[in-house]
């Protein structure tokens, strides 16, 4: 199991650390997608499935029904440029437009108000883990996790140390909220709607 585990870790890591976004940015398109996370260059999954799409599209749309007037809401992919060696590219973000400062043609160049991943089996584990500790230590206040398995949202929020705490898990017909993010107003089932079983 150890020899599995070390050769999927060779995969994902495409080059040894530390990489940069400058040598990040001066890569040819060879078509694929990466990320940085640590100093790591990373690659990305092959495309999403219908269901991830669909998932993220519907969160994207009941956002900007009532959230757009006070953020950017973005979906990827688009860097996140949280430092030189780390850059990610979430499923979908929200930017306070009070906070536009941030949003450049390169990318989003600092933490995003909201980071939300939507689960799939090859990246659980990464967006529960690497990129849940990233986007933390970087200071981004409120983090999602949808999944499109067991139907729910997990919210996530910084405690006073600077680690995820698990806020509040809705599912069901549970109305999703934040008082963080108040403009948010949305039953959770309503992400799962065109969702394929």
């Amino acid at each position: 199991m150890a020899a599995v585990d070390s050769k999927k870790k060779e995969e994902d890591q495409v080059r040894e650390a530390p990489f940069t976004y400058e040598m990040y940015a001066e890569m040819p398109d060879d078509g694929q997608r990466y990320e940085i996370i640590d100093g790591n260059l990373e690659l990305m999954s092959p495309g999403a499935s219908f269901s991830h799409q669909a998932v993220g599209g519907e969160l994207e749309y009941l956002l900007k029904q009532s959230c757009k007037s006070e953020y950017i809401i973005l979906d990827a992919p688009l860097d996140v440029i949280l430092s030189p060696t780390n850059v990610l590219q979430p499923d979908l973000l929200m930017v306070r437009r009070s906070r536009m400062h941030i949003v450049t043609n390169r990318g989003i160049e600092g933490p995003p108000d909201l980071v939300a991943e939507v689960l799939s089996p090859s990246t659980r584990k990464r967006d529960k883990i690497k990129k849940a500790a990233a986007y933390a230590r970087f200071g981004v206040e409120e983090y999602w996790i949808v999944d499109g398995d067991s139907r729910t949202l997990e919210q996530y929020r910084l405690d006073g140390d600077g680690k995820y705490e698990l806020h509040n898990l809705f599912e069901g017909d549970d109305l999703v909220s934040s008082d963080k993010l108040p403009c948010v107003s949305f039953r959770v089932s309503d992400l799962f709607v065109d969702v394929i079983d």
